[in-house]
């Protein structure tokens, strides 16, 4: 193999390795911000907050070093596929990263408020079933496994129920107005939790056009999804 493509699928290796490395900094993140509500912890808010220039320096990274690989080489279609899958990943990845600033941003906001133990325990329950989601997600890129992509929808329709259950919840506070504002806010993080699991989701999209050639959005009745891996 000549020197200039070695180099090339050196670097994209690298990139699928630092794109790896920043899904587990995004999954951590949405991991210490809810923790930090349930704490009601100022340094840990603001320890997210701070936390978040890593995962944006990661992801100016990425995305620079894919267009100079751009600019440099001729790709392959398998390998501009892989490009274009990464490009998408890295943005996802990113996003969620911004959700967990905005959940710790939010309880910034509430630390001083009367809290409920079962809104709590809510957001935690989609917090825990988000963070495995990131995690199938990633691994199903670290694989290449398209029956993990294909199980993020089933995964996701917990985090979508709960979402909505957050405001019969919230509704209950309405005799005290303390109460009640922090529960309003708990609707800002419910639905952050809720995009972090259409990130996910969108991020096995983009696995599932890596391995098969073929976009499709997972979540769209009008089209069924039936993928296979492209054999070339």
């Amino acid at each position: 193999m000549p020197a200039i493509r070695s180099h090339f699928h050196e670097e994209l290796d690298a990139l699928e390795l630092d794109i790896l490395a920043m899904g587990e900094l995004a999954e951590r993140s949405v991991g210490r911000a809810v923790e930090a509500l349930a704490r009601n912890d100022r340094d840990e808010v603001e320890a997210v907050v701070a936390g978040d220039d890593e995962i944006d320096a990661r992801y100016l990274s990425v995305e620079q070093r894919i267009v100079e690989l751009l600019a440099l080489q001729t790709p392959v279609a398998s390998d501009l596929r892989l490009i274009t899958s990464m490009l998408h990943v890295n943005l996802h990845l990113e996003r969620i990263g911004d959700m967990a600033v905005n959940i710790a941003k939010t309880t910034r906001s509430i630390l001083d408020l009367p809290s409920s133990g079962a809104i709590l325990a809510h957001i935690q329950e989609m917090s825990d079933v988000v963070r495995p989601m990131i995690r199938t997600a990633m691994e199903a890129f670290r694989t290449r496994d398209l029956d993990l992509c294909l199980r993020l929808p089933a995964m996701d329709d917990p985090v979508d129920r709960l979402n909505l259950g957050m405001y019969k919840e919230v509704a209950a506070l309405a005799g005290d107005p303390d109460a009640l504002n922090w529960g309003l806010r708990m609707i800002l993080i419910a639905r952050q939790l809720e995009r972090v699991g259409d990130h996910a989701v969108d991020i096995g999209e983009q696995i599932g056009f890596l391995l098969t050639g073929e976009f499709r959005e997972f979540t769209d009745a009008s089209h069924p999804v039936h993928l296979t891996p492209d054999a070339g």
